[in-house]
């Protein structure tokens, strides 16, 4: 069985995590998965190319993040980054440890070298054994976009880099809109279409609907092979208890104009969405009637939770297939 996720950083990675847990476990493979991950939070900073949400899905499945954060890698240290504000580089905000840093000065070496982001992601992952975990692990695009965030401050609208939105400000600021630069120039990454069309399943992990699926969405041809797919398409509300449980998705929510509540999100997806998983605690305020629906426990306490979590999403996906 091969299946296809499309994702986000911490929420998806660590479901992704638990779904190859629980693949793992299953008399029915071999099985393959390939990841679309989201590049739109991407950020140039001290002339290094930074890609946030793919470098916490390689160090999540590799077994190199930092746990208690969700993001950076374990057993870090920040000699450069103290080093680097003692000249006064800016920003201080964006906390850059010293193996990551490693991970960012060869990714933009490769890129100078004219890789294309494919290209630089598949060396990436290697070094982080996807590949021998049956991963494939694809950007969404190779034309380098980022989300900027549309907001108020001094009577004035002004556009900030998502990760200053979301990072330094703890998206406190409300958000106007979301504008994604360079996307009118995108086009889906080598491998990311057939992924879609070709998959046996495809599932959306618990990420931000908003800010990290729903862009993925807006590359141009996505949501078109979504909507084409014989393949179930299962996703994951990533709420519990109508409010998220970690990240802003309810303030992203807000900005678009979009209930905080699983039937809001699963809107957002309404057009290729066949089953949605919802936490139990909202099993009761879901009224979607054309959607395959299933009520499990959502938090990712552990990797057996979530593998539980995962397993139901594949199993309702199967349902849904026979």
């Amino acid at each position: 069985m091969h299946l296809t996720a499309l994702a986000g950083g911490v929420g998806g990675a660590r479901f992704i995590r638990g779904l190859l847990h629980h693949l793992r476990s299953r008399d029915d493979g071999p099985h393959t998965l390939t990841i679309i991950g989201n590049t739109g939070d991407d950020i140039t900073l001290f002339g290094l190319r930074i890609c946030p949400d793919l470098d916490t899905l390689m160090y999540t499945l590799g077994g190199g993040i930092h746990e208690g954060q969700g993001w950076g890698r374990v057993d870090e240290s920040f000699t450069i980054q103290k080093e680097l504000a003692a000249y006064g580089a800016s920003p201080q905000w964006f906390g850059l440890g010293d193996k990551d840093f490693g991970t960012h000065i060869v990714r933009s070496q490769w890129l100078g070298q004219g890789q294309t982001l494919s290209e630089v992601v598949a060396r990436l992952a290697q070094r982080w054994g996807l590949p021998d975990q049956g991963v494939t692990l694809l950007p969404m695009t190779d034309t380098p976009v980022e989300t900027h965030v549309v907001v108020e401050q001094d009577g004035e609208q002004r556009a900030i880099h998502f990760q200053e939105w979301w990072v330094r400000h703890q998206a406190s600021i409300p958000a106007q809109r979301f504008v994604v630069a360079g996307m009118n120039h995108a086009t889906a990454a080598p491998g990311v279409l057939d992924a879609i069309r070709q998959a046996d399943l495809v599932i959306l992990p618990p990420s931000n609907p908003v800010v990290s699926i729903g862009i993925v969405l807006s590359v141009p041809g996505v949501r078109e092979a979504l909507r084409g797919t014989t393949a179930p398409v299962i996703g994951v509300c990533p709420l519990v208890g109508g409010a998220p449980v970690r990240g802003h998705a309810d303030a992203c929510l807000d900005a678009i104009g979009v209930p905080v509540t699983p039937d809001g999100v699963a809107g957002l997806y309404a057009d290729f969405l066949d089953g949605w998983l919802v936490d139990k605690a909202d099993e009761s305020s879901v009224t979607a009637s054309d959607l395959a629906v299933r009520a499990v426990p959502l938090l990712m306490s552990d990797l057996e939770a979530t593998a539980d979590m995962a397993s139901a999403a594949v199993e309702l996906g199967l349902e849904l297939r026979r």
